[in-house]
């Protein structure tokens, strides 16, 4: 089993930033993908941004320019620096751990973006 626990997450004004972190510990697998994903009130959850153990990135067209994904392989971390945040990136964010057999959420932390 693997747990994730995100942090970071509250309340920020348009334009402004946030920086989520999120910690692995368990039986993590050693080839995984690491990423962010989030769910806005009446919407589906949706990638925001992944990273794979390799450090191979993908983003979301929403956010690309906006948003680094980053990980530490030594410390089993990954963070998701938002910038410039607009009122649409308000939603819960969960941290998410995939392997080729196995996928893992973190219980998520809300990000609110308003004035």
């Amino acid at each position: 089993q693997v747990q994730l626990v995100e942090s970071g997450g509250g309340v920020v004004q348009p334009g402004g930033s946030l920086r989520l972190s999120c910690a692995a510990s368990g039986s993590i697998p050693r080839i995984n993908t690491m990423g962010w994903y989030r769910q806005a009130p009446g919407k589906e959850r949706e990638l925001v941004a992944d990273i794979s153990s390799g450090g191979g990135t993908n983003y979301a067209a929403s956010v690309r320019g906006r948003f680094t994904i980053s990980r530490d392989n030594a410390k089993n971390t990954v963070s998701l620096q938002m910038n410039s945040l607009k009122p649409e990136d308000t939603a819960v964010y969960y941290c998410n751990l995939a392997s080729y057999v196995s996928n893992y959420w973190g219980k998520g932390t809300l990000v609110t973006v308003s004035s």
